[in-house]
């Protein structure tokens, strides 16, 4: 059992989804809303750990599905000021357990880091909503 702090978008189905499969694999969460957070790049940045810059962001967020902001053509710095600015815009959930944060819900990943009773499950990190 871990403590996972799971930084969410409220109402997103996904993120009840991924909130549901790591407290039936018997994790302790402390949910927060990652649209209320006052983000630094400081803080933020360890989260994507070596994804590529374009991973950082939610695809299904309106600038970048529009096109108004594309991801592939942004350095760190230019990066983090947005998502900083704008959080609707950070690829969720972001996790943070046992002294490691990541950016996203990879089930195989998470279960080899904090474990999953079933690592199998199909779990989208993209809100079916949209943004």
């Amino acid at each position: 059992m871990s403590i996972v702090t799971f930084y969410e978008k409220p109402g997103c189905i996904s993120n009840t989804r991924q909130k549901q499969l790591l407290k039936a694999s018997g994790h302790l969460l402390k949910v927060r809303s990652l649209l209320e957070h006052p983000w630094t790049p400081e803080e933020l940045r360890p989260f994507f750990g070596s994804l590529p810059v374009a991973a950082w962001f939610n695809p299904t967020a309106p600038a970048v599905k529009s096109g108004r902001i594309r991801p592939a053509t942004l350095d760190e710095a230019q990066a983090l000021a947005l998502l900083c600015a704008d959080p609707i815009l950070i690829r969720r959930p972001l996790i943070e357990a046992e002294g490691r944060r990541g950016a996203g819900f990879d089930a195989a990943g998470i279960h080899a880091w904090i474990g999953l009773a079933d690592p199998g499950t199909e779990v989208d990190d993209r809100c079916a909503s949209g943004g």
